[in-house]
């Protein structure tokens, strides 16, 4: 005797009428089906979830809290009502049409279905919290991963919803979408560039989440802080957002200031104009002046054993400025400067460093300074370059040298007061 039967009686004998047993006996049953999943949902959440959760606090491993924190246990918790309806509910309607329980029981299978891609869903989210918090992982692009993963599995999950609510075999429907895959392809396309994008940022090692890079055509200047499926975020230095998609990093191109930042030094580039008409072969008494500089005096003494030696071998008056080596108060200013960097602590010795003349041109001629600092950092880099700056100018007129400048309106005053 089944259960419904059991009730129908049991109506019977508390004095209901047959037709009013027979419209109530099913109706019982499935509140008796809904009330045994409700304790059964409840005893999971408020019995079985708090001992595991007190058990999980008391473990010194991290990833279990992350996976509890996560709500996993609640998405999989969520699983045991409808999948005790769905077992019950036969029992319920045992003797109604077989199309009214499958319907029953079909809505009853996508809930459980949803459940468990969510369950998978925040299963992945946990996962990734955890390896995203180790150092190893942590420039690796975790995130695009997820979500690749999520929208496959959201995805195939979607098909076989459909296919549950339509009563159609899953094969059937991915045949169907076989044929329409351009369709599929244009709407998914920037998650698939994006994912094939990520992969080969990765497998390149071209872009980690931390690096500074540079791609002004996009307005990006910062630091990368976020490697997504289908977008890259820039914290530029003002403290604005850039997102760029994937896609444009592999096919377009950016500057990575990785290789600099590990290096352990950063490239200071920058040139003044001389006034050439300031540049002049030195005279004994700027020789003897240069002389007592700490920098330059074994510079000067070995440079004028050189050209006196050269001199006597070619027979040329040291005193003949025309056809003679002679020192010049440019090609001093440039030792000096080459001595002065090499003593300097805040630059890198390990890397080049050099003073050279560029080509000349109507604004006078460019001294460059090459050299790389000893900090990466920005404020001391950008200290060491203006400390070194400052220096060469307040000392340039030792040398009795002219930066070149262009006229301004106080120039232009002087002259006329002088006139």
């Amino acid at each position: 005797m089944s259960i419904v039967q059991q009730i129908n009686e049991g109506l019977q004998t508390l004095g209901f009428s047959q037709s009013l047993a027979d419209q109530l006996d099913q109706f019982l049953a499935f509140l008796g089906v809904l009330l045994v999943a409700y304790l059964a949902d409840a005893a999971c959440r408020k019995l079985l979830l708090k001992v595991v959760s007190r058990l999980v606090k008391q473990t010194k491993a991290t990833w279990d809290d992350i996976v509890f924190d996560r709500k996993v246990m609640v998405h999989l918790s969520r699983m045991v009502a409808p999948i005790l309806i769905y077992i019950l509910i036969p029992l319920a309607f045992s003797n109604a049409d077989s199309a009214t329980l499958a319907l029953i029981q079909r809505f009853c299978l996508i809930f459980i279905i949803i459940m468990f891609l969510s369950f998978i869903s925040s299963l992945l989210t946990a996962v990734y919290t955890v390896y995203s918090e180790k150092e190893q992982f942590r420039d690796r692009p975790l995130k695009g991963l997820l979500q690749t993963a999520q929208v496959i599995i959201y995805f195939v999950g979607g098909i076989i919803v459909v296919s549950i609510l339509i009563d159609r075999s899953p094969g059937v429907l991915l045949t169907g979408l076989g044929a329409s895959a351009a369709v599929l392809m244009l709407v998914f396309k920037d998650s698939i560039m994006g994912f094939v994008s990520g992969v080969q940022l990765s497998a390149n090692d071209m872009l980690k989440v931390g690096d500074w890079i540079t791609m002004p055509k996009y307005g990006a200047d910062g630091d990368v802080i976020e490697v997504s499926l289908n977008t890259v975020k820039v914290r530029n230095f003002d403290k604005t957002i850039t997102t760029i998609p994937p896609y444009l990093l592999v096919s377009d191109s950016f500057q990575n200031w990785r290789g600099m930042q590990e290096s352990g030094g950063r490239r200071i580039k920058r040139s003044i104009n001389i006034d050439m008409n300031s540049v002049k072969f030195c005279t004994p008494e700027m020789l003897a002046k240069y002389r007592k500089i700490q920098l330059l005096t074994d510079y000067v003494e070995q440079t004028e054993e050189v050209i006196k030696e050269y001199n006597q071998e070619h027979h040329i008056d040291n005193s003949i400025l025309v056809n003679g080596r002679r020192q010049t108060n440019l090609g001093v200013f440039r030792a000096y400067l080459n001595c002065y960097l090499k003593s300097h602590p805040g630059v890198n010795h390990d890397m080049t460093c050099m003073v050279r003349q560029l080509q000349p041109t109507d604004h006078g001629i460019p001294l460059e300074l090459y050299f790389f600092s000893s900090t990466t950092s920005w404020i001391p880099y950008e200290d060491l370059q203006s400390d070194v700056f400052d220096h060469l100018l307040a000392i340039i007129s030792e040398f009795d040298l002219h930066v070149f400048q262009s006229p301004s309106g106080d120039d232009f005053r002087k002259t006329i007061l002088k006139d």
